[in-house]
């Protein structure tokens, strides 16, 4: 069977007030037409196919529109898990109609896979399906299996110990795969996830997830990639760009063929959809701003803006700037005094040891609290791990020069 893996589509969102929606119905058109082209059997959506636990009436129906055009009447299963952007009883709601057309909807964590028959190879897809496992929602499902200091223990062994249970479905002759919505430690994330762990409570180790599925698909990191260096186990990233910390990512969705017992090979099928985000800066001033302008540089583009000033930069200034392109997000004006002094803090910061660097990242990111000191250790083993083989593959390569 042909599988099509992908995540985060985030309906719903905008972009500092501006509508992504039509950006957002080409990639549902653009999916299709890989999932036509790509004679896909099994379509994988691994969570946050909101942006918030009450979208928009026009998500809702793209979203319904999208399962309904992608399992074309039941040719093909659609298997969706709720990530931490949804509600999950709202992304569960229409599964008793939804079955009927081979579409399955998991809005909460539970102990029996997807099972998916796919009539034209006639194999079957057993589906370790876990949608985002809040503490809570771990607790009341693990609460009559484990005891009291069981449940005390680690989340990322809660998620393992339920994975298993999934991977208890596993069959020699199917095609075992395992998918959630989740933050795998080693992932690198962009301003864009709104963070779903805490000073490391929330992370996962990938040991919980290798449960002997062929196929790990993940969601939740908006940036493509594989974790722990395993090909197989992948975040598909967001088919369009949230924020301007994905300026210049290549987004797109996942393919693999999948035989019983079989080594998977994941490849990437690029997306053409949507307008990128660019970041300018303009260190010429509005002459220079003025000339890209004229020769119409990234003109279907979001666009952040850095333009240094000498003078005051004026409401009419920026109107005419937002005349001569809409697509202007931000237009930060900088000032000599105020890059100086931030070239000044830079430097100061750049003297600071990465234990004290790392006290004031934490306190930035929690509002205010102060790391432990387990938090602290574990964070200065990570650097140490780091440097340490970024030694070894400088040896390595000194060597093979």
């Amino acid at each position: 069977m042909r599988i099509l893996h992908t995540a985060d589509w985030h309906f719903g969102r905008s972009l500092e007030g501006r509508s992504r929606m039509e950006e957002q119905e080409e990639f549902v058109e653009e999916l299709v037409g890989i999932v036509r082209d790509e004679a896909i059997d099994l379509v994988m959506i691994a969570g946050d196919v909101y942006d918030s636990v009450n979208p928009p009436a026009a998500a809702e129906q793209l979203f319904y529109e999208a399962l309904s055009r992608l399992a074309d009447g039941g040719k093909r299963t659609v298997a969706v898990i709720a990530g931490n952007h949804d509600h999950p009883e709202r992304v569960a709601a229409s599964s008793p109609l939804a079955a009927k057309s081979g579409i399955r909807l998991v809005g909460l964590p539970s102990a029996e896979p997807i099972i998916a028959d796919v009539s034209r190879t006639g194999e079957r897809a057993v589906i370790a399906a876990l949608p985002y496992p809040s503490e809570s929602r771990l607790r009341e499902l693990l609460s009559e299996a484990t005891d009291e200091a069981a449940l005390r223990s680690a989340y990322s062994e809660r998620v393992g110990r339920l994975m298993t249970r999934l991977a208890g479905h596993y069959r020699p002759d199917t095609v075992n795969l395992a998918m959630s919505h989740i933050y795998v430690l080693g992932g690198l994330e962009t301003d864009s996830e709104r963070p779903i762990q805490v000073g490391g409570a929330y992370t996962v180790d990938p040991s919980a997830l290798r449960v002997g599925a062929q196929y790990v698909a993940l969601g939740h990191l908006h940036r493509p990639q594989q974790t722990a260096g395993d090909p197989r186990m992948r975040y598909s990233g967001s088919p369009l760009a949230y924020s301007f910390s994905e300026a210049g990512q290549a987004k797109s969705v996942t393919v693999f063929d999948a035989t019983p017992d079989v080594v998977i090979e994941p490849r990437e099928v690029l997306l053409r959809c949507g307008r990128p985000l660019v970041k300018w800066t303009a260190r010429g001033g509005l002459e220079e701003v003025y000339r890209w302008l004229e020769e119409g540089r990234d003109a279907r583009a979001w666009v952040d803006l850095d333009i240094w000033m000498t003078e005051s930069m004026t409401i009419s200034h920026i109107q005419q700037l937002r005349k001569q392109h809409e697509g202007l997000v931000h237009i930060r004006p900088v000032y000599p005094e105020t890059a100086a002094a931030d070239e000044a803090d830079a430097r100061s910061r750049e003297q600071l040891p990465a234990e004290e660097l790392f006290r004031r990242f934490f306190a930035k990111q929690t509002g205010g609290a102060e790391p432990d000191a387990d938090t602290i250790r574990l964070f200065l083993e990570l650097i140490a791990e780091d440097e340490a083989d970024f030694g070894r593959e400088d040896a390595e390569g000194g060597d093979a020069e």
